[in-house]
């Protein structure tokens, strides 16, 4: 009896030991161009074991680190159909063993269609936009429970909230969606943005599943709408699993441990730059409780390729928006667009390089002609026009032009378009969830409103919207991030006021929305607008004209800035007017005689599609 009491703890070390807690990717796929799969099993010293795999597959490397409790096994897929594979993991006499799924990739996922200029994208904060499901609201395995109450807290919107409500998208004329990340953050506090995520294979339980995910790409595919993730290569949430248990000292960038990043994001590209400014910017953290990744480790870099990759594979992605993108280590970086676009060559990514000036900006986009001369290439296809995001936040409170005021502003950010190399795949935008609010800014101007809906709806570049513009939904950031934040009225059962729905809208949010709605609805068809030329002219009296245009149509736009009424001769724009005599407004529907002069009250736009 002393013998089996003896044993007993034993044998359960054995079996403890022969754990493996964790599997990523979780499973793979047939048929990738990059026919390499690195697989990470984690489990308590699953290091000392030896790894064999079945079925003849190949295993090309087998990669072990200072924590025992990692093991990177890298096989080839090619010619490998969708098959269970089994790992077999051996120490002395004991083994065991881990299955591991090869499934069947989607018929022509490599050529999937992205997001581009024929698109109008909608941003969201899926927990501030709408709760369709309250079960899910709070979840015991994670810290942050639900609080609405809590300007800066959770309150309960998810996936099924977003479900629930792409009709009303499709009614406004959206075409792809944007959600902040809606991986795992288990944050104390202010989790609900979700960018310090704690598992990056994972649907925080608060919006969902999965398969939730899975099934929202699903019901938008329905609707020809596309889905795009937000994806955070710069850095995790400090509660992420494997900063608590690193696979390896340099996982993340050690000071050690915390040195704040000095956020001078042109230390990347600047040729005086002092090494130790440059390395603060790259490697320094973005904030205390995101632990900034290290894009230049091999293995991390490689993770979050496949992580990307998996998720564009499993959930049917569309495209990508990039967080902060231009802190990242900009090889490691140009390596990670570069693998994910070689898989999917028509994929866009937009990334997040908030710069203030056009130069700096274009250095991200892919063949800059900028970033050239330093024979850099970020191979990233789209970047955030930050600069005109810049104009919009103040031009239109400019009522008397000079010669650097007014709409000047907006043809000179324009000016600049040479320096892109595709300056129609740039996200054009009046706000996000991180800026202050168009609205907030301009007071719910209305007028002000339709004048900048006109410019982003007509412009080159993919517009973007930010969730509630389109009710007059306003915030000042100086209250902080919960007041540009708010909640989506109608997302809860209990609000009073339901903008969701045409009954449920007070007269000031109809007014905003059917105004938005008949400008986008409208651009959705329009390819002159998608991929036309531009053609614009000097501004004056505070009126900007510019044209869209292709070899056999051509679309008018009137900006008059000004709060008095403008009468404006028309014999300067003859080289864009001299086939047509007449347009027709868009928004009003109004005819207009195109001849010798056009009048056009003050802070009002007009959009006409000309007429021979």
């Amino acid at each position: 009896m002393k013998k089996i009491i003896f044993l007993l703890p034993i044998l359960l070390f054995n079996f403890s030991f022969a754990q493996i807690d964790k599997v990523e990717p979780p499973f793979w796929y047939e048929n990738m161009t990059n026919n390499q799969v690195q697989i990470m099993f984690y489990g308590k010293n699953i290091a000392q074991n030896t790894v064999t795999v079945s079925n003849g597959v190949v295993i090309t490397q087998v990669q072990k680190t200072e924590n025992p409790n990692y093991v990177f096994v890298s096989i080839d897929l090619k010619n490998v159909s969708a098959q269970e594979l089994i790992f077999t993991f051996k120490n002395g006499k004991k083994s065991f063993n881990q299955s591991y799924a090869i499934k069947k990739r989607k018929e022509n996922s490599r050529y999937r269609k992205s997001f581009d200029a024929s698109d109008m994208m909608y941003l969201i904060m899926p927990d501030r936009f709408a709760n369709g499901n309250e079960k899910n609201d709070s979840d015991s395995n994670l810290q942050e429970k639900a609080n609405r109450n809590n300007p800066g807290g959770r309150h309960g919107g998810d996936i099924q909230g977003i479900i629930n409500n792409l009709d009303y998208l499709q009614s406004l004329g959206v075409t792809a969606l944007w959600s902040t990340p809606l991986c795992e953050d288990n944050d104390k506090g202010y989790s609900y943005h979700t960018y310090g995520q704690s598992d990056v294979y994972k649907i925080d339980a608060r919006y969902g599943t999965n398969e939730d995910y899975v099934r929202l790409s699903s019901e938008m595919k329905k609707r020809n709408m596309k889905l795009v993730k937000d994806y955070v290569t710069n850095h995790w949430g400090a509660e992420h699993w494997m900063f608590k248990d690193m696979p390896t000292y340099d996982w993340f960038h050690q000071f050690p441990g915390y040195k704040q990043s000095n956020y001078r994001m042109t230390t990347q590209y600047d040729t005086n730059a002092s090494a130790i400014d440059a390395k603060l910017c790259m490697d320094g953290w973005f904030v205390p409780s995101m632990p900034d990744l290290n894009q230049s480790n091999p293995l991390v870099l490689n993770y979050l390729t496949q992580n990307a990759i998996w998720w564009i594979e499993y959930a049917d992605l569309d495209g990508f928006r990039v967080d902060t993108y231009s802190y990242n280590d900009k090889e490691g970086i140009s390596k990670w667009t570069k693998a994910i676009t070689d898989e999917y060559p028509y994929f866009n990514i937009v990334g997040e390089v908030w710069m203030h000036d056009q130069a700096q900006i274009s250095y991200w986009q892919k063949d800059s002609p900028i970033a050239k001369i330093q024979s850099y290439n970020s191979y990233l296809p789209s970047v955030m026009d930050f600069t005109m995001h810049d104009v919009f936040g103040n031009v239109f409170n400019e009522d008397h032009t000079n010669w650097n005021d007014g709409m000047y502003k907006f043809y000179e950010n324009f000016v600049n378009d040479f320096l892109y190399d595709n300056p129609n795949n740039l996200l054009i935008f009046a706000e996000n969830h991180d800026t202050n609010r168009f609205n907030y800014i301009y007071k719910n101007d209305f007028n002000k409103y339709k004048m900048a809906m006109t410019i982003l709806a007509t412009m080159r570049g993919i517009p973007q919207l930010y969730y509630g513009s389109e009710i007059g939904m306003a915030g000042d950031k100086g209250k902080g991030d919960a007041d540009i934040r708010q909640d989506f009225p109608g997302g809860w059962a209990s609000d009073k006021n339901n903008a969701f729905k045409a009954s449920g809208r007070t007269a000031e949010q109809a007014n905003y929305f059917d105004f938005t709605a008949k400008v986008f609805n409208w651009r959705k068809s329009k390819s002159i607008i998608h991929n036309g030329k531009l053609m614009h002219y000097l501004p004056d009296n505070n009126v900007y004209v510019y044209f869209r245009y292709n070899d056999t149509e051509s679309v008018m736009v009137v900006v008059n800035n000004s709060k008095d009424k403008q009468t404006v001769k028309l014999e300067r724009f003859k080289e864009s007017l001299a086939l047509y005599s007449s347009g027709k407004d868009i928004i009003s529907d109004a005819n207009f005689d195109l001849k010798s002069e056009l009048t056009i009250e003050g802070k009002s736009s007009l959009i006409l599609e000309l007429k021979k």
